[in-house]
C-alpha cells in the first residue's frame, strides 16, 4: 500500500463520517443557536484530542503482529457491516441514506426541543450537547481510521493530513450551503469504503494471524477488486430476485437496521412497577458506556464479529501447517456478508 492509496483510503472514509457529524451540527446551529453548536464542536474535538494524545502513543507499543491481527478483525467488522448496509441500499431493500431526510430529521427534533437552557456558560445546552455528541460518534470513527491506517504504514502524518483534507472540505462546503450535503454521493462512497475497509481487514487480518500472501503487498490489487466484484454481483443477483418478487407480490418492507447513527423507532410499552424502579445514576452511565463502546466495535450484527473473530483463529491454525492460512480471510467474507444480508431482510 504506497502513499497514494493510504492517502484515498483514509480521505474517503473521513469524508463520509465528516457529512454525518457536519449535518448535525448544521442542524443545531441553523434552528437554535450557532453560538452554542459550534462551541460544542470545539468541545468535542478538544476530547478527541486528548483521546489521540493517550491512545495514540499507546498503538505504537503494540508488536506489529498484535497490531495488524486487532485492526484487520475490527475492519473486517466495521467493513462487512458498511458493505451490508450498501448492499442492501443498492439492491433496493434499504432506503437509501438521504442527507436531507436526515437533516429535516434533525431540524424538527431541534425545534420541538426544550426551550434554551443555559448551563455552564453555554446559552443552549442542547445544541452544545447535539454537536458535542455528533462530533465524538463520527470523530472516534475518524481517529480509529487515522490510528490504524497510518500506523499500519508507519505514517501516521499522512493519514491525518488525509483526514483533515477530507474534514475541511465538508465543513466549508457545509458552511456554503448551510443546509445538508445531500450532492455529496454518500451511499456510493459507503460503498467503495465498505469494500476498502473490508480488503485491508482480510489483508492485515490474515498478515497477524501469521499467514503470508502471494506477492506480499501486490496481493491488495487482487483483494481490492475481487470483494468489489463480489459485493456488485450481490447486488445484481438481489436487483433480479426484487424483480421477481416485484412481479408477483408486494414489495417487501424497507429493511431498517439499528446503528450508532440510524435508530429506529421504540414502541411504546406498558409502564409496570418493574419499569419504575430505575437504576441508580451511576450504574445508568456505566450502562451507556458499556452500550456505546458495544456499539462502536461489535455493531448491530454480533454474528459477524463472531464470524470474523472464528475466521482470524482459523486463519492462525491453518497458516501453523499449510502456506495458504491465506485463504481463510476471503472465504470467511464469501460467508459472512450474504449470511449478513440474509439475517438483515428475515
Amino acid at each position: 500500500m504506497n502513499d497514494t492509496a493510504l492517502f484515498v483510503a483514509v480521505f474517503l472514509a473521513c469524508v463520509v463520517e465528516a457529512v454525518e457529524a457536519t449535518t448535525i451540527v448544521v442542524a443545531a446551529g441553523a434552528t437554535r443557536s450557532w453560538r452554542s453548536a459550534l462551541t460544542g464542536v470545539v468541545a468535542g474535538v478538544l476530547v478527541l484530542a486528548v483521546a489521540v494524545a493517550i491512545v495514540g502513543p499507546a498503538i505504537t507499543l503494540l508488536p506489529i503482529g498484535v497490531l495488524r491481527l486487532v485492526v484487520g478483525g475490527l475492519l473486517l467488522v466495521f467493513g462487512l457491516q458498511w458493505m451490508r448496509k450498501a448492499v442492501l441500499r443498492a439492491s433496493g431493500y434499504k432506503p437509501l441514506h438521504d442527507e436531507t431526510l436526515i437533516y429535516q430529521r434533525q431540524v424538527e427534533a431541534a425545534k420541538s426541543a426544550a426551550p434554551p437552557q443555559s448551563r455552564f456558560g453555554v446559552s443552549d445546552w442542547y445544541s452544545f450537547t447535539l454537536s458535542f455528541k455528533g462530533v465524538v460518534l463520527e470523530g472516534l470513527e475518524v481517529v480509529f481510521i487515522v490510528l490504524t491506517f497510518g500506523t499500519n504504514q508507519h505514517n501516521i502524518p499522512l493519514a491525518a493530513l488525509a483526514a483533515a483534507a477530507a474534514i475541511v472540505l465538508v465543513v466549508i462546503l457545509g458552511a456554503a450551503v448551510k443546509g445538508p450535503l445531500a450532492r455529496v454521493p454518500e451511499n456510493t462512497l459507503k460503498f467503495v469504503v465498505g469494500i476498502m475497509l473490508t480488503s485491508f481487514g482480510v489483508f492485515w487480518g490474515a498478515e497477524g494471524a501469521g499467514a503470508r500472501w502471494p506477492g506480499s503487498d501486490l496481493s491488495l490489487l487482487v483483494i481490492v477488486p475481487s470483494i468489489a466484484a463480489f459485493a456488485l454481483l450481490i447486488v445484481l443477483v438481489m436487483r433480479a430476485r426484487r424483480r421477481v418478487t416485484n412481479a408477483g407480490a408486494p414489495a417487501p418492507a424497507a429493511v431498517v437496521s439499528s446503528s450508532a447513527h440510524e435508530q429506529p423507532a421504540v414502541a411504546a410499552t406498558p409502564v409496570t412497577s418493574s419499569a419504575l424502579r430505575r437504576p441508580s445514576p451511576a450504574v445508568a452511565r456505566l450502562r451507556a458506556f458499556g452500550l456505546f463502546w458495544y456499539d462502536f466495535i461489535i455493531g448491530d450484527d454480533w454474528q459477524i464479529a463472531a464470524g470474523v473473530a472464528l475466521g482470524l483463529a482459523g486463519t492462525f491454525a491453518l497458516s501453523l501447517v499449510s502456506p495458504f492460512g491465506w485463504v481463510v480471510g476471503p472465504v470467511a467474507v464469501a460467508l459472512l456478508l450474504p449470511w449478513g444480508i440474509h439475517r438483515a431482510l428475515r
